[in-house]
């Protein structure tokens, strides 16, 4: 399967759980449709973690803790 964006695995998911809660599907194609489900599950949260690291190092937290500070435009490099 090709690289999917995140908005496209989330929307996929969605069509699975709809389809899902509909219930009128045969054993085989609604257990096709969770595989799905499952595997577009994996993607958003892989990317969804992938997304939390990039936060973390840009921000330069080191070891998980929540940091705060004040917004300065001054310290964007361009």
């Amino acid at each position: 399967m090709k690289d999917i964006t995140f908005e496209e695995a989330l929307k996929n998911l969605e069509q699975s759980v709809e389809r899902l809660e509909s219930g009128d599907l045969p054993l085989e194609k609604a257990l096709e449709i969770f595989e799905t489900g499952i595997r577009m599950s994996r993607i958003c949260n892989r990317k969804l973690e992938e997304a939390e690291k990039k936060v973390e190092l840009l921000l330069g937290v080191s070891n998980g803790e929540a940091q705060t500070s004040l917004f300065d435009a001054s310290q964007i490099q361009e």
